[in-house]
């Protein structure tokens, strides 16, 4: 009879703390979407944009439906840049009109389909694009969100 009444209260207590985990599991949980949100990886990525406030990204390395592996690294996606960072930027470099020639259209970049700002207008440095042995970076920035939209093969070096 003792047994029983130990295991109704445990029973009980665990039923009582289940909407608690779960509420507390809806708070920490990452938004809906299949990207990444850490910044730490861009801002290794991309120093010269320093501290970001927020980002959205996917790696070509993430989840490979293709079937094949890629050699490649190559990510994609949005960040917000700290204030004042843009202005920084343009002060110090050369920007042109100019934006991506699309929505994300790999395999991989679908998840970001229709997330950034609205109606953005793009802003590219080409001095601030990497070209060389291994890998490639375009950034494009939006002034209005102060967000960066990038894409970058190889950002690491790898």
């Amino acid at each position: 009879m003792e047994r029983r009444k130990l295991i109704g209260i445990g029973i009980g207590a665990g039923l009582a703390l289940l909407p608690a985990w779960w509420a507390l599991n809806q708070v920490t949980s990452e938004p809906e979407g299949d990207w990444h949100t850490d910044t730490a990886p861009l801002e290794r990525a991309f120093p010269l944009l320093g501290p970001l406030t927020d980002a959205k990204w996917v790696s070509s390395r993430d989840g490979d439906d293709r079937g094949l592996p890629s050699p490649e690294l190559v990510i994609s996606g949005l960040a917000r840049l700290a204030p004042g960072k843009l202005a920084e930027l343009t002060a110090a470099h050369t920007f042109v009109s100019e934006g991506p020639s699309g929505d994300f259209s790999s395999w991989f970049e679908k998840p970001l389909g229709g997330q950034g700002p609205q109606d953005p207008q793009w802003i590219r440095s080409h001095e601030l694009d990497r070209d060389g042995t291994g890998g490639s970076t375009s950034l494009w920035f939006d002034r209005r969100s102060d967000t960066v939209r990038f894409r970058a093969r190889n950002p690491y070096g790898q």
